[in-house]
């Protein structure tokens, strides 16, 4: 979470200071997209990495490269430095984020694994909302680069927990060696690991492009910034409040029937959305579309621990970490340049179709569960 509150912070710093630097929306938008190149490009890598020698040392180098990059813009002004920090505070986040959930994943149980993704999620929306009003407040009252060096300051107790947390005690499911003959394919081959990254790739695309599209979507009905600030943050209300209940639903549904119950409220959420005109209509269909995409991340989570190879769990998330970032640079283009020539009423509609495909998928599965027990 403090790791965290440093990588949403710092994106918010980059677009503010950039802004005041008079840099252009082009060049913002090559920033916000760097902090997602290395995870992108070198997610596995690290997984790899995590599964043959432990979470300790790779968090370590994670808060060097994530305390480095705050350092820099706080002791360098100019848009340039930007470009040499944001991919360093990326990549730092990467082995943090992947040694997080791999140690999640290992250390439950597959009966309360849902439940403590859960918890971690809880965790992540906490910073979602905390970074974003640190800094806000920071460089309202003081300058850009005092924001990067309260962020460094978040990565100083990062660095803190890690050093004196004891974490070489945990007992996790390491490799021994490294088969030249293991590739990544045989992961996505999987008959059991394949349609666990299809439904995570529809879902987490569905929530990049509701962040993405909701702001030019109220711009357009006439919103106000604040207005749509508060859309915004009813979506993020309803994902915390559904991740606070998930250890209750873990307890009585399994993680397929919650992604399945997920999928068919976010269609029919995409499909309401260009009919909602009214602020109070808005509201309620981005709550629902908060509860569903929320309860998603950490019952796709707990299904990538549970059937993923053992030694491979680090390797399989970092596999996700990529196609979420990967996700990330492409969806909003493609979606964006769709809504140029087509219209919002497309996008929605053609995100609600995307999501559809996924049903019967979930459902095949979620059915499979129900005849085994």
């Amino acid at each position: 979470m403090l790791a965290h509150i440093a990588l949403v912070g710092s994106r918010v710093t980059t677009s503010l200071y950039a802004l005041s630097l008079h840099a252009s929306q082009f060049s913002i938008g090559i920033l916000i997209a760097l902090f997602s190149l290395f995870p992108m490009l070198f997610a596995v890598q690290v997984g790899r990495l995590i599964d043959r020698v432990g979470i300790a040392r790779p968090m370590i180098f994670g808060a060097l490269f994530m305390g480095l990059g705050c350092t820099i813009p706080s002791l360098l002004d100019g848009l340039s430095v930007l470009y040499f920090a944001v991919p360093l505070i990326g990549l730092g986040f990467l082995a943090i984020h992947v040694s997080v959930q791999h140690a999640v994943g290992t250390l439950s149980t597959k009966e309360t694994r849902a439940s403590y993704f859960s918890q971690m999620a809880v965790a992540y929306s906490t910073s979602s909302f905390s970074g974003p009003v640190i800094v806000g407040f920071v460089i309202d009252h003081a300058r850009h680069s005092i924001a990067y060096t309260v962020l460094g300051g978040f990565v100083s107790l990062t660095m803190l927990l890690i050093l004196f947390g004891r974490l070489d005690r945990f007992k996790l499911v390491l490799r021994i060696r490294e088969h030249s003959s293991e590739s990544i394919f045989d992961l996505l081959r999987d008959r059991e690991m394949r349609p666990i990254y299809m439904i995570s790739v529809l879902l987490g695309s569905a929530w990049d492009l509701f962040n993405f599209v909701m702001p030019i979507h109220g711009s357009q009905l006439g919103f106000s910034a604040s207005t749509i600030g508060l859309i915004l943050g009813g979506f993020s209300a309803s994902t915390f409040a559904v991740r606070l209940a998930m250890g209750w639903i873990s307890r009585r549904y399994s993680e397929w029937h919650v992604l399945t119950t997920a999928l068919a409220m976010a269609v029919i959420c995409f499909g309401l959305f260009p009919f909602m005109e009214h602020l109070a209509s808005i509201m309620v269909v981005t709550v629902v579309l908060g509860f569903a995409l929320g309860s998603s991340q950490p019952n796709v989570l707990a299904l990538l621990h549970h059937a993923s190879p053992e030694g491979r769990a680090g390797e399989a998330v970092g596999i996700r970490v990529t196609m979420s970032n990967a996700c990330q640079v492409a969806m909003p283009l493609a979606f964006g340049a769709a809504g140029a020539t087509l219209g919002l009423f497309a996008v929605f509609w053609g995100m609600g179709a995307m999501l559809g495909t996924g049903v019967p998928l979930a459902w095949r599965k979620a059915s499979a569960e129900l005849q085994k027990n």
